[in-house]
């Protein structure tokens, strides 16, 4: 079977959890005779390149209008590709994908993993609205991340009879083993316990209500990552005083391993819809650690199931945050039991190896 995925972008561009999706599919997928390529835009390359096994073809972008890129060389790129492959697999949301497949009308199959709802936009979703029910209506198979966002998605109610759930997995072998000598950097640089947060630093990823959870107890927090709220986080750290809490930058792989392999506990205090799943969690769940997350129905809490691998708090509150930081700190015991369900729970739902299988598995059905 060839499949062909379309996002905006991908890696090494940017690493985002829909890019560790896409490349978790293409790697797992030729166990199940899948094979894959991948058609994104960049800002950075053009043409055609193998990454780590599988074709990436990189249309250049126009411009981005509302955070959506635009690159009219993808359309006829996604003409010449789509004829060659069995299965067109889209990863929403990119509105301007929905665009090209209307331009294209490739009539291959199609395969919609629907990664999230529209949250920051909402002006805009009005007008683009009908165009994304149209797109939605074309597809032959939706596929949900968890059933906490099929349920409380009202796009996806909308389209039910039509949803799959398949949960993102990841593949623990293809992780980077840190060296000794980074692990002992990072022993050196930080203190022996630490609660961890791992992800870009965007608007909704709840990072300041983090920080005020941190001025409550003083537990040493480690942020690691990038992102455009980045400098404002720093400062609200110096308003309160915060030198309990660590901004560590953009780590690579091997050091995101040796980070939480030292953690005590992971962090991840998103609190909008943006965050429909949380590839962090997986992360931690694969590694063995609690979760602390927040309720706003979506796969966060598919992944860290309350008082079982974490805690799960309302979003936007401090207090009952550090109150949960506060119990996996002072009850070892507690502690490593949660991380020992988490890791008992990824091997049952989240590993690369269930997601490649299920993904071929329907494919299969859609070409018989």
């Amino acid at each position: 079977m060839k499949v062909l995925h379309v996002f905006k972008t991908y890696f090494p561009d940017t690493f985002g959890g829909i890019e560790q999706c896409i490349y978790q599919l293409c790697k797992g997928g030729v166990t199940y005779g899948v094979e894959s390529q991948v058609l994104c835009v960049s800002t950075q390359q053009n043409g055609s390149r193998f990454y780590d096994g599988h074709e990436v073809h990189y249309s250049k972008s126009n411009f981005a209008l509302l955070s959506t890129p635009i690159s009219f060389s993808v359309v006829l790129k996604l003409r010449e590709l789509a004829a060659r492959v069995d299965i067109v697999h889209y990863h929403f949301p990119w509105p301007f994908m929905d665009v090209a497949h209307f331009i294209v009308r490739h009539g291959k199959p199609i395969v919609v993993s629907y990664h999230s709802d529209i949250v920051k936009q909402r002006w805009t979703l009005e007008l683009y609205r009908p165009l994304m029910h149209k797109f939605l209506s074309s597809a032959s198979v939706i596929v949900a991340s968890s059933p906490n966002y099929l349920n409380s998605s009202p796009v996806l109610q909308r389209h039910k009879d039509k949803v799959s759930v398949i949960p993102i997995g990841l593949d623990k072998g293809s992780f980077s083993v840190p060296t000794p000598e980074r692990m002992s950097h990072w022993e050196k640089a930080l203190p022996p316990r630490f609660f961890l947060f791992i992800g870009v630093l965007r608007y909704y990823k709840g990072l300041h209500t983090l920080l005020k959870a941190a001025s409550i107890y003083g537990y040493p927090v480690v942020i690691a990552g990038s992102g455009p709220e980045e400098d404002s986080l720093k400062q609200k750290a110096n308003e309160l005083g915060l030198t309990n809490v660590k901004f560590v930058g953009r780590i690579s792989d091997e050091d995101k391993v040796a980070l939480l392999t030292l953690c005590t506990a992971t962090v991840f205090p998103s609190h909008l819809r943006s965050e429909a799943f949380g590839i962090s969690l997986v992360e931690s769940a694969m590694y063995a650690k609690p979760m602390i997350c927040c309720e706003i129905g979506t796969g966060t809490t598919y992944i860290n199931v309350d008082k079982l691998t974490g805690f799960v708090v309302p979003p936007e509150d401090a207090n009952e945050l550090a109150g949960a930081m506060r119990k996996i700190w002072e009850e070892p015991d507690t502690c490593c039991a949660m991380g020992q369900a988490a890791y008992i729970r990824y091997k049952e739902f989240f590993t690369s190896e269930n997601m490649a299988r299920d993904y071929a598995g329907l494919y299969s059905n859609l070409l018989s």
